[in-house]
């Protein structure tokens, strides 16, 4: 665990504390247990959404995606009376073609992430609106899918305490995530597009099939998050669902020690900002303070989150620089030492 992912821990651990003597209803084993399936539902797209911002992009698509994937998943299995393993095999495979397309857009197509991502997002809502002519998609009486709903939202009891599914998918992706980024070759790929996609490419990196891997990669960690949250709402509005998804991962991204520049991030770092948004989030809820001030809370997360990484930034230059000049000094000293020393010879 880096130093950023420690000090984001301590933080964490300072405000729960500080939410705990406000509202003692924070420790209530049924409000742990109903915030930690909203981390865990978050976690995932977040972790997406990293993978994207290291490689120096952007995905603004993430929400409008839940949607649209969220209602196919469950007109697949509620009206087309598709096994749900099957469904669940074709949701995850859309999410890759869409990451495949927005990977495919922003390298050979020399399209901005922003501008294809934004493009996304209004397709993928419109899409998700005709498809169900602006209806509510749910599961009917007496519509019930017992083991899908026992894995994608049910709990088990772990010492007393019912630990929602959703935690355990997001702990294997977390683990997988931080293998493939921290300790693969691919990673290292990813980390180096992220810093200087120019000098990636010169070094022998091929920087498009990077850049579109993390799309891909994106994309089907998106759908598989669609799954989850549509059985744990079991109704979707596709005008509203997933509204603003994307800036809740980026935040948590942010907060995790990604950079908006690229090259740098933590895939512990990114779930460590996902419980401590989760955790903000809660205690909005606690004091009773208006939902509406949530975006509110995610702005002012997302602009500290910034202002923190441009001082860290400004910080490294100067150590940096810094260092340079203590070198620079030294070799003169050397050098001076060693013209004096020819001159006693």
């Amino acid at each position: 665990m880096s130093k950023k992912d420690l000090s984001l821990l301590v933080l964490i651990l300072v405000v729960g504390t500080v939410v705990a003597l406000i509202n003692p209803r924070f420790l209530y084993v049924g409000n742990l247990s109903n915030t930690a399936n909203q981390i865990g539902l978050f976690g995932i797209f977040s972790i997406a959404e990293a993978f994207i911002i290291i490689i120096g992009g952007i995905e603004l698509s993430v929400g409008s995606v839940i949607a649209l994937l969220g209602v196919l998943f469950i007109d697949l299995i509620v009206n087309h009376d598709v096994n749900w393993v099957v469904a669940l095999a074709m949701i995850v495979a859309a999410g890759l073609v869409i990451g495949l397309v927005h990977g495919t857009l922003v390298t050979r197509m020399r399209i901005q992430a922003f501008v294809v991502t934004l493009c996304g997002l209004l397709i993928y809502r419109g899409a998700a609106r005709y498809y169900t002519e602006d209806a509510t998609a749910g599961f009917g009486f007496g519509a019930s899918f017992p083991m899908l709903e026992w894995l994608a939202a049910g709990r088990t009891n772990v010492l007393g305490f019912p630990l929602p599914h959703s935690v355990v998918a997001l702990a294997v992706v977390a683990v997988i995530a931080w293998v493939v980024l921290h300790r693969s070759v691919f990673g290292r790929y990813l980390l180096a597009v992220g810093k200087n996609e120019e000098a990636a490419r010169y070094s022998g990196i091929r920087t498009n099939r990077v850049i579109i891997s993390a799309y891909v990669i994106c994309g089907g960690l998106t759908a598989f998050s669609a799954i989850l949250i549509a059985m744990y709402t079991r109704s979707i509005s596709p005008a509203v669902h997933g509204s603003f998804y994307e800036l809740y991962a980026i935040a948590a991204a942010v907060l995790g020690g990604c950079s908006l520049r690229g090259g740098e991030g933590s895939i512990i770092g990114v779930v460590l900002g996902t419980v401590l948004l989760q955790v903000l989030q809660n205690l909005v809820n606690l004091l009773g303070i208006p939902s509406s001030l949530n975006f509110a809370v995610m702005g002012t997360v997302i602009l500290v989150g910034v202002l923190g990484d441009q001082y860290l930034v400004q910080r490294r230059h100067r150590a940096s620089a810094a260092k340079g000049r203590e070198q620079a000094g030294e070799r003169r000293c050397g050098s001076a030492r060693a013209r004096e020393g020819g001159v006693k010879i």
